[in-house]
């Protein structure tokens, strides 16, 4: 889980919005996504392993994963959720 201080000051590299952690149903969507093969990052790289956590931009319109309890806070690495 991120830090609570951490994710006080963490913004979106793109926008710089706030980012929060997801919800567990925004996971639960983007996770039924990725298991019919429809999501790719950013950058274009195919995306194949569940997501356990993210953090989601203030618009709500991506998604940077949290892995082994480091949030992956570049744009390519961002999964799209609309």
């Amino acid at each position: 889980m991120v830090d609570a201080e951490l994710l006080a000051i963490l913004v979106c590299p793109e926008d710089k919005t706030p980012v929060t952690l997801a919800s567990a149903d925004t996971l639960a969507a983007l996770n039924a996504r990725i298991a019919a093969g429809s999501v790719k990052t950013r950058g274009g790289a195919a995306v194949t392993q569940p997501v356990t956590e993210g953090l989601v931009r203030a618009d709500g319109a991506y998604l940077y994963p949290v892995r082994d309890d480091i949030p992956v806070m570049l744009i390519d690495e961002a999964l799209p959720l609309r």
